[in-house]
């Protein structure tokens, strides 16, 4: 009999690889990918074509931690949605296609996703 953790595991997994083949699939843009623990929050914008990661920003860096301190997790979020729209348009990108890995479209991930459009990121 299979635990409760290998079940959710395999269905992480699965709902990762769907939304990820769909991406790859059928957009030629950049894909902004979602990384949430329990605790933290990372954004990375990743070209596929070129196979290299082009802007990212995690609520782990040092240099994040002024702007996170006592704030709660979904605050954190759309500190680092907007931080990442930031950068992105800094490196030259303007529209990205939206990867949220495992994680279900709500909570801290909408959070984000809301801050990275209000920051101006398309997607």
């Amino acid at each position: 009999m299979k635990t409760a953790t290998l079940l959710k595991n395999k269905r992480r997994s699965r709902r990762q690889n769907h939304v990820r083949r769909n991406i790859r699939k059928h957009s030629d843009l950049p894909r902004l990918s979602i990384y949430r623990s329990t605790k933290h929050i990372s954004a990375q914008v990743i070209d596929d074509k070129a196979g290299r990661t082009l802007c990212a920003v995690s609520s782990t860096a040092k240099t994040m931690t002024d702007m996170l301190a006592g704030k709660k997790k979904s605050e954190q979020a759309a500190i680092i949605g907007a931080e990442i729209a930031k950068r992105a348009h800094d490196a030259g990108v303007k529209q990205v296609v939206f990867d949220r890995g495992f994680s279900r479209y709500h909570g801290r991930v909408k959070a984000l996703a809301d801050a990275a459009r209000e920051a101006g990121l398309k997607f």
